[in-house]
């Protein structure tokens, strides 16, 4: 699935749209600033597949600092058989440019 902008996944958030929102940052990045998404940081994502396996046909958005990691996890997750998987472009990094922490 294609990728999201920071508008467009702001824009989901205002209209409480449905969808699974994973941070696969770090606790302590997590700690500092978050948007409010599930935190599984990167390192631990395929041992947290149990909890995610009843999204796999669901609209699940990815982010990280910039982009990097959440675009990792992505690829992961559609090997996988998630069929709806979108990585943050430019990730909490973008949204801290246009919108403030």
């Amino acid at each position: 699935m294609e990728d999201i902008t920071i508008e467009e996944l702001k824009s989901k958030l205002d209209k409480n749209e449905n969808f699974l929102f994973i941070d696969v940052r770090e606790p302590y990045e997590y700690e500092e600033f978050n948007l409010g998404a599930k935190l599984i940081p990167l390192g631990t994502l395929m041992t947290s597949l149990e909890e995610l396996e009843p999204h796999k046909n669901e609209e699940v958005i990815i982010h990280c600092r910039s982009g990097a990691r959440s675009g990792n996890a992505k690829n992961a997750l559609t090997q996988l058989g998630y069929t709806k998987v979108r990585n943050v472009l430019g990730g909490v990094l973008e949204w801290q440019r246009l919108y403030g922490k």
